[in-house]
């Protein structure tokens, strides 16, 4: 399975439009996730006209009807039984990783936005989470990213994040935050 993750659109106050490497690996894409603050029902119908399923929660700059119509959090079944958690503030970089993990007992990776920053951390176990970053917003990161990632049948998952200012080329490591 290859889902397509992004976080923190913030349409339409960031534009109206993903970036072209953003859409054709949406569309390519088993699945697209997001982590919250698409920001309002159009971004969230967009998504959706992409072609394959959409899961998102809301964030904390959604408008009411975001709010309404999708949750804080998800879970996603992945193949060979592996489970994705999905909200959209992971809270403070201290204590996250663990703080994710009783969040979401038995899910083996949590996608989480907020910070715009693209972030993977990975505990000693395999347990890890991911921030994909912003397609549209980068903040205070050099890049506007997303993330990729591949579950398979066996259970295993593996997360890959795309500079889409170059295209949609992989981003370079050093521009993606590692914990672990």
């Amino acid at each position: 399975m290859r889902i397509a993750l992004l976080g923190d659109t913030h349409f339409p106050r960031r534009g109206s439009v993903l970036p072209d490497a953003c859409v054709a690996q949406c569309r390519a894409a088993d699945l697209v996730v997001h982590t919250g603050d698409l920001a309002d029902m159009v971004t969230l119908r967009m998504l959706e006209g992409l072609g394959p399923p959409v899961v998102a929660v809301h964030g904390n700059a959604d408008d009411a009807a975001v709010r309404a119509a999708l949750p804080a959090t998800a879970r996603i079944e992945l193949p060979g039984g592996a489970t994705m958690g999905l909200v959209h503030n992971g809270g403070a970089e201290v204590g996250r990783v663990e703080r994710l993990r009783t969040r979401f007992p038995g899910c083996v990776l949590v996608a989480f936005g907020h910070s715009h920053i693209p972030l993977h951390a990975v505990a000693v176990d395999g347990f890890g989470v991911v921030n994909p970053g912003s397609a549209t917003d980068r903040r205070r990161h050099p890049r506007h990213s997303m993330a990729v990632v591949e579950a398979s049948d066996d259970g295993a998952v593996s997360v890959r994040f795309l500079d889409l200012d170059s295209g949609g080329e992989s981003m370079p490591d050093d521009l993606v935050r590692t914990v672990g």
